[in-house]
Order: C-alpha cells, then sequence, then structure tokens
C-alpha cells in the first residue's frame, strides 16, 4: 500500500478516574504540562507535542483496565530513566519491571495510579 502513514499509532487515549489526581500523577513523572481541553463532551488532559503530524494522545475520565491488564503507552521521558522510575514511585505509581534496553531506547513497565499500564520511555541518544 503506498499510502502508508508516518506513524502507525495515531493518537492514544488513556483513562482515568480522577482528572485533577491524574493530571498531577502524569506533570509530576514526566515533568511537562498537560493541556485542559473541555471543549468537547469530556474535558481531556492533553500531552504535549511539537509536531502537529506525531503521535499524541490525552487523558480522559473513563475507566481504567483492571490491574494494568490494558494496552501498553509508551510515553518518553525527559532525562535518565532510573529518575523517571522514581518521580512515578514518589507520585504514587507502581513499578512493574526491570529497566529493558532495546535499540530504539530503555523502557520500564509501571503503573499509573488508576492501575494503567504504561512505558516510561527514555529514547536513545
Amino acid at each position: 500500500m503506498s499510502d502508508t502513514p508516518n506513524n502507525a499509532v495515531a493518537w492514544l487515549e488513556i483513562p482515568v478516574t480522577d482528572m485533577k489526581n491524574a493530571v498531577g500523577f502524569y506533570e509530576a513523572v514526566f515533568g511537562y504540562t498537560l493541556t485542559i481541553d473541555e471543549s468537547g463532551p469530556n474535558p481531556m488532559a492533553i500531552f504535549p507535542n511539537k509536531d502537529a503530524m506525531g503521535v499524541c494522545g490525552h487523558l480522559y475520565p473513563g475507566t481504567p483496565a483492571k490491574d494494568g491488564q490494558g494496552p501498553t503507552p509508551h510515553l518518553a521521558i525527559p532525562g535518565k530513566l532510573e529518575d523517571a522510575m522514581t518521580r512515578c514511585s514518589d507520585a504514587g505509581g507502581k513499578l512493574r519491571s526491570p529497566i529493558v534496553t532495546i535499540p530504539p531506547g530503555r523502557f520500564a513497565y509501571v503503573q499509573d495510579i488508576d492501575g494503567n499500564s504504561i512505558g516510561l520511555f527514555e529514547i536513545a541518544s
């Protein structure tokens, strides 16, 4: 197929039970500010994205999968992975794996405060 998009993943949504607490968690772990958008039927907390055509996503009021059994989006972290893992634990998240190294970088599986499975991803330099 000749019309293959640059990114197979276009958007991600992470369900949260308490938007204010979830925004606090993600901002503490990742060190960036989420933008609150209340223009649609549900409020969203949108992750920052410098590339208008890149993959992005948001938090929304919803029901997380039980015990991290849903999809696992990997989110880029600033700085070192070990520091993000510490921030995650300090913010109430749970570490679920040791560090995994692959050619594009390093990551660790964690659960956010709602039990969502996420990957903390340090992009290789």
